[in-house]
């Protein structure tokens, strides 16, 4: 396996972790890169996430399903007794991409539902996604 290929920053003046992937990466790459931030999660005690994903152009169905069952609930249960909070900054076309894959709006109505242990929320603009976890 490669370089975690995304970017993580805690932000400490908002007690916030923004990461950035560039570019596209394969499957077993990203859950590297989500394992990545998970570590610097808890090593920065940060529940607060923004993940921008606004320049990752392919939308894997089996990473939808990955995060959204398996990968935020663990990290929701490690981050205890904070409450993980995920903002997800998209690109239109991303958006445009959720809206009209039935399979892909099933992960994402899934991981968006207020039951699960973690809460996440879809932005087109980083301002609004800030927004929403300084307020959390």
């Amino acid at each position: 396996m490669s370089a975690v290929t995304c970017s993580i920053q805690y932000r400490p003046d908002l007690d916030i972790l923004v990461v950035r992937w560039p570019d596209d990466a394969a499957l077993l790459q990203l859950q590297a890169d989500f394992t990545a931030v998970l570590a610097a999660a808890q090593q920065h005690n940060a529940a607060r996430w923004l993940l921008d994903v606004r320049r990752r152009e392919h939308i894997s169905v089996e990473l939808g399903r990955w995060t959204t069952t398996l990968f935020y609930p663990q990290a929701a249960s490690r981050l205890a007794p904070q409450v993980l909070h995920i903002s997800v900054l998209c690109s239109p076309a991303r958006m445009a991409v959720y809206a009209g894959d039935p399979v892909q709006m099933q992960y994402l109505t899934y991981g968006l539902a207020p039951e699960r242990p973690y809460f996440m929320r879809l932005f087109g603009d980083e301002g609004s996604a800030m927004d929403w976890l300084r307020d959390k």
